[in-house]
């Protein structure tokens, strides 16, 4: 059975305070309720929670207009990784998160770890598309270049 809840705060996957949404009766009970993300849907809570949903989509706004400067930033950022790499021609080891960020900041743009979204690190040669997360709404291309190490 589903139930309206009236959001106190953001829900990945479900909305930000002050909306409305239907939820099944046992996740509400169970997980929304207990943990203050949620209530009942009564006049007197919308009321108290509109004043903090229209500051916090100020604040998304404003969190995306930042984001779209920094994709301008990341997009103009040439980022090549030097390796070593054997006789064979293979990586030795491989080019992870942390030696991404490390070029990122030397080019004065600093980002959170969680927003880089590399599924593996990289362990060839090459060039490769690396999306850094930076909003919901916005997301960034790093070219990252993975050269032989002279």
């Amino acid at each position: 059975m589903a139930v309206e809840v009236l959001l106190m705060d953001q829900v990945e996957g479900l909305g930000i305070e002050g909306d409305i949404v239907k939820v099944a009766d046992g996740y509400a009970r169970n997980f929304l309720f207990p943990r203050g993300f949620a209530s009942e849907v009564t006049e007197g809570k919308k009321r108290q929670i509109e004043k903090k949903r229209l500051e916090r989509l100020a604040q998304l706004e404003k969190e995306k207009a930042a984001a779209d400067e920094l994709v301008k930033k990341i997009e103009g950022v040439e980022c090549t990784i030097s390796a070593k790499v054997g006789e064979s021609g293979k990586m030795f080891g491989s080019v992870g998160v942390p030696a991404i960020l490390e070029k990122l900041a030397e080019a004065g743009v600093e980002i959170d770890k969680s927003k880089v979204a590399l599924a593996a690190p990289l362990h060839e040669l090459g060039v490769f598309d690396v999306e850094i997360k930076l909003h919901p709404e916005v997301t960034a291309t790093l070219k990252v270049w993975i050269v032989e190490d002279k």
